[in-house]
């Protein structure tokens, strides 16, 4: 592996980093060299995720967290560091969705998908800054949505808080560029997950649509995330910062 592109001696850690787009991000992370501190709620997955990547001769440990609680989310940084010694990559993965039309939207759904997709990354980065800074390589990797470009009548709160989280990268990323530190943002598209199949049963013809639009004719999978995860914390990634970058198969140019 070419040195710019080795993560071997840096720690990262990928909130809801145990399955999905996260455990996608947290392989590339391990197959770069990083050791990697995956975060989630479900302590089960989070050993399954991590059983899976010690399977690849990864160093992998788990920790509980709550990211709509702050608290949680600073003890999940501050142990982190304690246990694997530093931090210099940090996920801003986890996330959910509430679907509904904006004018029945509930209020107590809208801060809970504001409050789990965008100010736990907040937080996060936040309780995080002082380790990224501490070696002058720290690396911010936002997880985005391509509904940060266009809008879907159901997803009007998920739409919001991921249009937040790109305005939140562009302003920590000139925040901390002297720091040393990188920010930047992916942009999934159509990914096979949890949520999206749940999306499947809600909204009719969902599947024939995104394999129309989409270029590369397929859903995305965890695994598309590997490389970019590992390219945007790397050395070679150095001078690349404040970026949104579609990982979608090309449906957001898609006419």
């Amino acid at each position: 592996m070419s040195k710019m592109f080795d993560l071997t001696g840096r720690v990262a850690l990928v909130t809801g980093g145990n399955g999905g787009i996260g455990l996608g991000m947290a392989t590339g992370l391990a197959k770069a060299g990083a050791t990697v501190m995956v975060a989630g709620r479900n302590a089960a997955k989070n050993d399954a995720a991590v059983a899976g990547l010690r399977a690849l001769g990864a160093k992998a440990e788990s920790i509980a967290v709550d990211v709509t609680d702050p608290a949680s989310i600073t003890a999940m940084v501050e142990e982190t560091a304690k246990r694997l010694g530093r931090l210099d990559i940090l996920v801003n993965n986890a996330g959910t969705n509430i679907r509904n039309r904006p004018e029945t939207y509930k209020l107590e759904d809208w801060h809970s998908i504001i409050n789990t997709n965008l100010t736990s990354g907040m937080l996060a980065s936040q309780a995080a800054y002082p380790y990224l800074k501490a070696h002058g390589c720290g690396r911010v990797i936002n997880n985005g949505s391509m509904l940060s470009i266009f809008g879907l009548p159901l997803h009007v709160a998920y739409g919001a808080s991921k249009g937040g989280v790109v305005q939140m990268t562009k302003s920590t990323a000139v925040a901390w560029a002297a720091d040393g530190i990188t920010v930047n943002v992916i942009l999934p598209g159509w990914i096979d997950t949890d949520l999206t199949r749940k999306a499947r049963q809600d909204m009719a013809g969902l599947n024939d649509n995104v394999l129309a639009r989409t270029p590369s004719k397929r859903w995305g999978e965890p695994g598309d995330f590997e490389g970019v995860a590992a390219f945007l914390a790397s050395d070679a990634a150095a001078f690349i910062t404040g970026v949104a970058i579609p990982v979608d198969g090309g449906y957001s140019v898609q006419g």
